[in-house]
C-alpha cells in the first residue's frame, strides 16, 4: 500500500484543514494510507519520510523548521513525490529559498484579489495529467508567480486581466500547472485552490490535482524499476 503524508497549517484563509481533508479523501479512495498532521513535527524523522510515496503540504506563509526543510528536500530527492496547490505549496515559507528551488515557483501577487474570472488554458499533449481536459473557467485568485525555468508547464493563464502596475508590460502566459524533478523525486504543482470550493466549482481542477498527486507518488516505484538512484545528485548537498 502506498503511503502519503499531508501536513497543514499557516494562514487559515486558504482553508488548509478543508483542503487537506479533500486531498486525503482523494488519496484514500486511490488506496493510499494517509497520515494528516497540523504541525511540522511529522517532518523531523527523515527515515520515516523516505518510506513515504508522497508528501502533500497545505501550509501558507510561516517558517519551516530548518531541520524539517532539509529532511523534505532529502526525502523528495531520494524519490518521494511532492504535490500541492495554490498558497499551500508555492506561498509557503517565503524565507526558505531551498523550498522555492524544490517546488519550482513562488507566489508574488494576485491582481484583483479573489473573484477574478479567468481561463485556464491546457497545453494539450504535454502530459497524461491533463489528457482529455479542455480549457476551463475559474472564478478565484489568479496567481502571478516567479517560476523556475526548468518546470514542464501543463496549463497557463493569460495576464493581464486586471489593471495594475504589471499591465504596462506585454501580455504573458503564466503557468498554472507544472511538473518538475528534484533528484529522482517528482514534483507537481497546481496554482488553483484559494478556497476548498474551487475544486467543486471547477471540477477539472480536482481532476488535475488527483492525477498530479498520483503522478508524483509513482516516482519512487519508477526509480526502483529503472535503477535510478539519488547519490549522484547529493554530491554537493552538504555545502548547503
Amino acid at each position: 500500500m502506498k503511503k502519503a503524508l499531508i501536513f497543514w497549517g499557516g494562514w487559515d484563509g486558504h482553508e488548509p484543514q478543508l483542503v487537506s481533508k479533500r486531498f486525503a479523501d482523494i488519496l484514500e479512495n486511490e488506496g493510499f494510507k494517509v497520515d494528516v498532521h497540523d504541525n511540522q513535527e511529522c517532518l523531523k524523522d527523515l527515515e520515516k519520510l523516505k518510506e513515504l510515496d508522497l508528501i502533500v503540504p497545505c501550509w501558507t506563509g510561516g517558517e519551516l523548521i530548518s531541520e524539517c526543510s532539509k529532511n523534505v528536500a532529502v526525502a523528495v530527492g531520494s524519490g518521494v513525490g511532492l504535490a500541492g496547490c495554490h498558497g499551500g505549496m508555492c506561498d509557503s515559507f517565503r524565507k526558505d529559498t531551498e523550498w522555492q528551488f524544490m517546488t519550482g515557483g513562488q507566489w508574488v501577487s494576485h491582481p484583483g484579489g479573489d473573484g477574478v474570472d479567468y481561463t485556464v488554458n491546457v497545453r494539450r499533449g504535454s502530459s497524461p495529467i491533463i489528457e482529455g481536459i479542455e480549457d476551463f473557467k475559474v472564478c478565484s485568485e489568479q496567481y502571478y508567480l516567479h517560476i523556475d525555468p526548468s518546470v514542464e508547464v501543463l496549463a497557463t493563464t493569460r495576464f493581464p486581466l486586471i489593471s495594475y502596475y504589471h499591465a504596462s508590460n506585454k501580455p504573458i502566459d503564466m503557468p498554472v500547472v507544472w511538473t518538475k524533478f528534484w533528484g529522482i523525486g517528482r514534483v507537481f504543482y497546481n496554482s488553483l485552490g484559494h478556497h476548498d470550493d474551487v475544486f467543486d466549482n471547477s471540477p477539472s481542477a480536482q481532476v488535475i490535482m488527483r492525477r498530479g498527486m498520483l503522478w508524483a507518488a509513482q516516482g519512487k516505484e519508477y526509480a526502483l524499476k529503472n535503477g535510478l538512484t539519488a547519490e549522484k545528485y547529493m554530491n554537493n548537498a552538504k555545502m548547503y
